[in-house]
């Protein structure tokens, strides 16, 4: 335990900043598997859909800092290529 009070202070805020970015990257990653799951089904209506609230996920995620930037950048991508490749 601490001693210092802005290092109590500090272990405080880290507890609750690491929660808020768990949701942030929970989100994402269920955002991803929605999108896989409708691509696997042919749902190709499901499958913008829900890719479009993964784009709005990942862009979220990225500017917090919690996903680098080509990570986001490679996901969105090969998501995208996955929905084009679908059979209409």
């Amino acid at each position: 335990m601490p001693i210092i009070k802005s290092s109590k202070k500090s272990v405080k805020t880290d507890k609750a900043q690491t929660v808020a970015n768990n949701v942030y990257t929970k989100t994402v990653k269920n955002a991803i598997k929605n999108t896989e799951k409708a691509i696997n089904n042919n749902d190709i209506d499901a499958a913008k859909d829900n890719y479009q609230k993964t784009v709005k996920a990942i862009d979220k995620a990225c500017s917090k800092g919690l996903i680098k930037k080509n990570t986001c950048a490679r996901q969105k991508s090969r998501l995208n290529s996955k929905i084009k490749g679908m059979t209409k």
